[in-house]
């Protein structure tokens, strides 16, 4: 007999759409880390443009900033989470780890 696992990936939605899934929330904690988007961006592989578009697109979908931007140059610029995008990283870590405690529940055999 061969076992069987669960495999999943989670995203938040709103109405049936997907706002944010787990390269969002990498996103979301490289931030909180680094207080820089760039440095951010950086640690994760992706370039600055691209971390501040899905940014901006992801602040559109929900109509709320989930980070504020002090500019300021190399070393005076910052960036951080507001409250609601400390709440969604809340949100998505709780469910996270629902997911994980039942599929360590769930055991299947084939």
């Amino acid at each position: 007999m061969a076992k069987l696992t669960i495999g999943y990936k989670i995203w938040l939605k709103r109405g049936g759409t997907e706002l944010i899934g787990p390269g969002g929330i990498a996103l979301l904690k490289a931030i909180a880390r680094e207080g820089s988007l760039k440095s951010a961006a950086e640690s994760l592989g992706m370039s600055y443009v691209f971390a501040w578009r899905y940014l901006r697109k992801l602040e559109k979908r929900l109509g709320k900033p989930i980070v504020e931007t002090r500019r300021g140059g190399e070393r005076r610029g910052a960036t951080t989470l507001t409250v609601y995008g400390l709440k969604l990283l809340e949100i998505y870590e709780k469910a996270w780890t629902e997911f994980e405690k039942l599929s360590r529940e769930l055991k299947f055999e084939i």
